[in-house]
Parts: structure tokens; sequence; C-alpha cells
């Protein structure tokens, strides 16, 4: 088996945020597709793969030495509702790489089988919808916007139901990291400060390391998401990309674009274009991007504010969780947040149509947490 180098600090370090879980089996492997430069920058033999048992391995039947596959833990707004049991119903991170350049890379499977958090899924995917997003994510990339990239898709010889019969495969996916604003959600919606803060440093270390030991650091980190993910998003607009579904499960800390569904590149400008057909009231709309973003971002601030009350006095430990030291907390995580509105507003479409943007929909909180993991 070709290695490839596994170094899988999530699983080691964040005990309690995800659920070991094995792909399942597949009938009739085929590789469809196999991104050679991608696999040369994660510092893989392309050929050798090929020449490789690589439908298997990229199927899910066999897998790589080191791998440690796992099902991710996770929380978050869905249109606006909270529901703080998500996770992973149908991918798996299999572990982390360093690549050529000393960058730490996630690769993971999507559609490699249902998982404790498919809620009802089948967890699985579609040949077309995987190589629409090899193509949408290689488009994205060639036009210096960040995303997530494949690294495969392989058939899997098995139909899967959708409106028609459609035939099964899957995606292996390459990413900076699967860190959501919905993984810090899920633990502040159980009270799990000590798993919070491990899961901030993890970040911080992960993607911000220049951050590590100073006295502001869950600030600054908050500060550093904002500014990837206006960069993101103005990129988005520049381009008329409508990412589809902006929930808070599917915007990545490290400002990449992520979770590719109903997406699509706008024909005409319209900023009330809407792409996803269960997006009904338009909360997604191209046009309200910015704004969503920014909503976004003020509930990973919520979710962080436990964190931010040490830094100002640790007020929550005094049980005055809405002292001054809270007041002081929510008002820098504000600041935070607005300090890059001129970034999320710097698309002329903003100035040009504002006045047809709608306002995200009202939060609904759907159900109590639940304090355990699933398991088999």
């Amino acid at each position: 088996m070709l290695p490839f180098g596994f170094d899988n600090t999530y699983v080691r370090d964040l005990p309690g945020s995800y659920v070991p879980w094995q792909p399942v089996a597949v009938p009739a492997p085929r590789l469809l597709f196999l991104n050679d430069a991608l696999a040369g920058e994660l510092g893989l033999d392309a050929a050798a793969l090929r020449s490789g048992d690589a439908a298997a391995l990229f199927a899910g039947n066999v897998l790589p030495d080191g791998a440690e596959p796992i099902a991710q833990a996770y929380a978050g707004h869905q249109f606006g509702g909270f529901s703080p049991q998500l996770g992973d119903g149908r991918a798996l991170l299999l572990g982390e790489v360093v690549d050529r350049t000393g960058r730490r890379r996630d690769i993971a499977f999507k559609g490699s089988g249902r998982t404790p958090f498919s809620r009802g899924g089948d967890g699985k995917a579609a040949v077309g919808p995987m190589l629409r997003e090899v193509l949408i994510g290689e488009a994205m990339h060639a036009l210096g916007i960040p995303t997530t990239r494949a690294l495969a898709v392989a058939a899997t010889g098995e139909p899967v139901q959708r409106e028609t019969v459609l035939p099964g495969a899957v995606l292996t996916r390459v990413a900076a990291s699967h860190l959501r604003v919905g993984t810090f959600q899920f633990f502040a919606a159980r009270g799990q400060v000590d798993a919070l803060r491990q899961l901030a440093e993890y970040t911080i270390a992960r993607h911000d390391p220049e951050l590590a030991g100073t006295s502001d650091r869950f600030l600054a980190l908050l500060r550093a998401v904002a500014q990837r993910q206006a960069a993101l998003i103005a990129s988005w607009m520049n381009v008329g990309f409508i990412h589809g579904v902006m929930n808070t499960d599917n915007m990545a800390l490290s400002g990449e674009t992520i979770d590719y569904g109903p997406c699509a590149f706008m024909d005409a400008y319209d900023p009330a274009t809407v792409f996803s057909s269960i997006d009904e009231g338009g909360r997604y709309a191209y046009g309200n991007q910015p704004a969503i973003g920014q909503w976004n971002l003020a509930r990973l601030a919520e979710a962080m504010l436990p964190l931010f009350t040490e830094t100002y006095g640790n007020a929550a430990s005094t049980g005055h969780a809405f002292g001054w030291q809270a007041k002081e907390a929510v008002e820098a995580a504000r600041q935070s947040i607005a300090a890059n509105t001129l970034r999320f507003s710097s698309s002329r479409v903003m100035a040009e149509d504002a006045s047809r943007f709608r306002e995200p929909g009202p939060v609904r909180e759907n159900q109590a947490p639940r304090a355990e993991l699933p398991t088999r």
C-alpha cells in the first residue's frame, strides 16, 4: 500500500469531537478521476496510485496505512434554526498529511456510507454531483479562490436512490482542515468550556500559530477567521459564485470554500438569485452572502464567549455571566467582526443593489442539546 504519511492530530488532540468509524465496502469500485497535480502536492506518486489498487483505495474498501477514519461531530444553524447535534452524515476524515510545502492537509471521504450522524440519510453520494464538485473546486482553485479540492472520485458499482436511481461514488476531499463554526457550537451548546478551550488552542496551532501563547489569542483568532471569511466571500461576489447553503456548519475556519452542494455561478447578474431548491425564502441568495457571513461569525463569537470572558476577568467563573467583564468581551467580539465590514461590503454589488437584499431569517431553537456522542 502506497504510504500517505498520516499524522492525525485531530484524533490525538480533540477527544470527544468525533466517533471512530469505518467506510462501507462497495461491490465494484472503479476509479473515475485522479488529480495528479494535487497528488504531487501531497507528496504522493500518482503513477504508483494508478498502477496499484487505486479504485479499492478511493472507494474505501482498502484503507491506507496510518489512516484513522472518524466521523466528526459538530452543531450548526441550518437556515437559521439551531441544531445542537449534527456531524458527518456521509463523510469520514481519514487523517492528515503534511504536503511538500509544509502545509497540514486533511484527507477525507465523502459518500462512504452511513455514520452515527446520518439522521436517516443513506450516507451515499452519486457520480454526477461528485464529478461536479471536482469541476467547481478546480475552477475555484484556478481562479485563486481558497477551496477544498478533490483528490479522486471512485464509482462504487451500487445504485443510489435519489429522485431517480443514480450510480454511486465516493469523493476523496483535501482541505486545510474541517474545523467549522459548528465545531465550536457543538461544545458551546453543551457548556463544555474546557473542550471549547482545547478546540480553540488546536485551531490556533493549525491555522494561526503566531497567536499561540498570546494573552488575547482567542479574540485574535476570531479576528483572523473574520478576515479570512471576508476575503473569501468578497472573492465569491467578484466571480458571481453562489454557495447555496451557508449554514454555520458549512463555514470553514480556514477560510476555504467547503461543502459544494447546490452551488452555481450566475449566468446574469441578479443579487436575488437563489440556486438551492430548498432555500424558498432566499436566505442564501447571492446578494445576501456578505450579510450571512457576518451573521455566521456572530454565532462563532457567541460560542467563544466563555473564552473571551476569561480574557476580561473570568466573569463566568464568578457566576456573573452578564457582568461588566462579559459586556467588555461582547463588545470586543463585536468590534472584531465589525472591523471587516468594509471587506464584506467591498463588492460593488452591495452598493449597487443593497435595497434588494433580504435580511437573514429568524433563529429557531429546535431542540435541547444532547450530552453524548452517538456510539455503535
